[in-house]
């Protein structure tokens, strides 16, 4: 079938017939390992819905500009998709299984960013203008809806059907959960890190748990070894946000395609901020008064002054040494599931690099 950007793909059965890298290759050529595998997956499903929805779905994905002009723009690092084959080739899997499932997660996963930038107006997305500055609040929640239909329907072309069907959908239920959560902090002072954490297993955690499950499903494994490589997931996840909160700070803007500060200026309660507001000290209660609704918050300036007060709060350290600590947590739930190391290393790998990326 051919895409809006011209491409012709091949069928989710199909998928999966790119070289499968070394097991000791580094975490970068397993991501796009993972790339190679899901994308043509991933442009046959979109090809599937209705034009509108394939138009914003693929824009969001990189692949063609407003427009329907192919570009090359790309659709993330491939993190979840890795994990889900990463984890059938741990349990034992032949190269190439569970590409519809890599696609599904993939899917989930971009449904709940176009509704992330709606939801907190984020202007930019992997370097270029977010779907909804470009088509539209409309149209890009109504893509992200079909995304997300669309990946329940195809987390089920793996050969798990059912059971495929309710991880999904207990990972999409928890994801939206932690959602309602990160919406609430805004509007209170007092968020804890505990509840902070809380969020944050459910709203990125609960997705990585899912997509090793899945992995391990497609592979064949079995309920111990399936359950221990969801809690690995679910531990990377944790480490994974908690970088990815720090780098909303304190990141390079020209690596991770946003704005430097753009969580100070949404007043996101991202966990490094909620460490820091909740050390009592002199800094966190200046950081605070920042936090309210005082429009000085939006100059550069202000945003310097927040991100410095954070870091002399102690913010930046905790939530540094708390992702440390979600990995070490992580590899223990992987070596408790007995798994051959050597099946394993492509996981324990990418799991470093993770919790100590710079974009």
């Amino acid at each position: 079938m051919t895409t809006a950007g011209g491409t012709r793909t091949r069928t989710a059965t199909g998928a999966g017939t790119a070289a499968e890298p070394p097991g000791d290759a580094g975490p970068e050529t397993w991501l796009r390992h993972a790339r190679e595998v899901t994308d043509p997956v991933l442009r046959e499903a979109v090809g599937t819905l209705h034009p509108r929805a394939r138009t914003v779905a693929g824009y969001h994905l990189g692949w063609w500009d407003a427009q329907g002009r192919p570009v090359s723009a790309g659709w993330g690092k491939a993190v979840r998709p890795a994990l889900v084959l990463l984890a059938a080739r741990a349990a034992g899997a032949r190269p190439g299984t569970a590409g519809s499932s890599a696609a599904a997660v993939q899917l989930a996963h971009d449904s709940s960013l176009l509704h992330d930038d709606i939801i907190d107006r984020d202007a930019t997305r992997r370097h270029r203008p977010a779907a909804w500055r470009v088509f539209g609040l409309a149209g890009a929640l109504l893509a992200g809806d079909a995304m997300l239909a669309l990946a329940v329907s195809l987390v089920r072309e793996d050969g798990r059907g059912t059971p495929a069907g309710a991880v999904l959908n207990d990972a999409v239920q928890q994801f939206i959960g932690g959602q309602f959560e990160d919406i609430g902090f805004e509007e209170r002072a007092d968020v804890s890190l505990t509840e902070c954490t809380t969020m944050a297993a459910r709203k990125t955690g609960a997705l990585m748990g899912a997509a090793c499950r899945l992995g391990a499903l497609a592979g064949g494994a079995d309920e111990t070894r399936a359950t221990g490589l969801d809690a690995f997931g679910r531990s990377l996840g944790l480490a994974f946000q908690h970088v990815d909160d720090l780098l909303g700070i304190w990141g390079d803007p020209g690596a991770t395609g946003k704005p430097a500060g753009a969580d100070l200026h949404a007043r996101k309660k991202s966990l490094p901020v909620v460490a820091a507001l909740s050390s009592g000290t002199p800094e966190a209660a200046e950081l605070a008064a920042l936090y309210t609704r005082d429009p000085s918050l939006d100059d550069a300036e202000a945003l310097r002054r927040a991100a410095a007060l954070a870091e002399r709060a102690g913010g930046r350290r905790r939530s540094a040494d708390l992702a440390r600590r979600h990995l070490s947590e992580a590899l223990d739930h992987l070596d408790g599931t007995g798994l051959p190391r050597p099946g394993t290393r492509p996981l324990r790998t990418l799991a470093h690099w993770l919790a100590g990326r710079d974009h």
